[in-house]
């Protein structure tokens, strides 16, 4: 049985854990809204373009995320190292099973708080402007999601691609950064800890990569749900009705479009997560 110091010293390490996120998540904002106005509509001629315009419309106000998958997966860690110590006897190491595990867990855990908010999110930027506005801000989308089917159809619409997507992009992205960390410290005879924080930032950033590079596809399909339209103006019936559509309307090609300002956000905001 755990000790009080123990209890505690999980606790203080799960809030750090989760404060670490939401500053990092704060970051990932950048070129968001650009990704999903490039996936759903096509009135931008690129990523550029589409960035001004938001900038010019909508204002800085436009850009916004927040996050707390690292609290999740470190809880995942610290379980799984417990359930190996009792399994083996021998050492708590993850396999990178495992690391992957921990990080779909931390995924699906963001995914109950995410799916809404990313709904709203969706609805909010891909609306129309002026008198044609469908909502008047986060709460009135809110209420007016809930109202068309219910909280779990309406306000929840898109809800299992979300937990698909967040349990792959996650596990992918706590997957190769442990990877990476773990090579260098095998390959230069030293402790995690003392790996130089350029180095911590830069396997972060790969990690960012790597997130989007094997879950973009899942993403896309997301965006088209969360923006589609309700009753007679629904395009799409489910999940597997968009994954159909899209294909057969634009290819493969149309799964992974708005993939470049993506991957450009990436980098450096993975980085600086890892990095906090």
């Amino acid at each position: 049985m755990a000790t009080i110091e123990e209890e505690t010293g999980g606790f203080v390490q799960t809030f750090k854990d989760l404060f670490a996120g939401a500053a990092g998540g704060v970051a990932q904002v950048l070129l968001d809204i650009v990704k999903v106005r490039l996936q759903t509509t096509r009135e931008y001629s690129n990523a550029l373009d589409c960035a001004a315009k938001i900038w010019k419309n909508e204002g800085a106000l436009a850009f916004y995320k927040v996050s707390i998958q690292f609290g999740a997966f470190h809880e995942a860690r610290r379980r799984l190292e417990a359930y190996n110590i009792r399994r083996k006897a021998l050492h708590k190491d993850l396999s990178y099973g495992q690391y992957y595990l921990a990080g779909a867990f931390a995924g699906v855990a963001n995914s109950v708080i995410s799916g809404p908010i990313e709904h709203v999110r969706i609805r909010l930027q891909t609306q129309p402007h002026g008198a044609a506005r469908l909502y008047n801000g986060p709460v009135d989308c809110i209420r007016k999601l809930s109202a068309h089917q219910g909280v779990l159809r309406g306000l929840y619409r898109g809800e299992v691609i979300t937990v698909l997507r967040e349990a792959q992009a996650y596990g992918i992205w706590f997957l190769t950064f442990e990877y990476l960390m773990n090579s260098d410290a095998q390959r230069n005879k030293i402790e995690r800890k003392d790996i130089p924080s350029w180095k911590v930032a830069a396997y972060g950033g790969l990690a960012g990569e790597a997130l989007w590079l094997w879950s973009y596809p899942l993403d896309v399909v997301k965006s088209k749900m969360q923006s589609d339209g309700f009753g007679g103006s629904q395009k799409f019936s489910n999940m597997r009705d968009c994954f159909r559509q899209t294909f057969r309307r634009e290819g493969l090609g149309g799964f992974w479009k708005g993939i470049g300002p993506t991957l450009l956000r990436a980098m450096p905001v993975s980085a600086g997560t890892f990095a906090v």
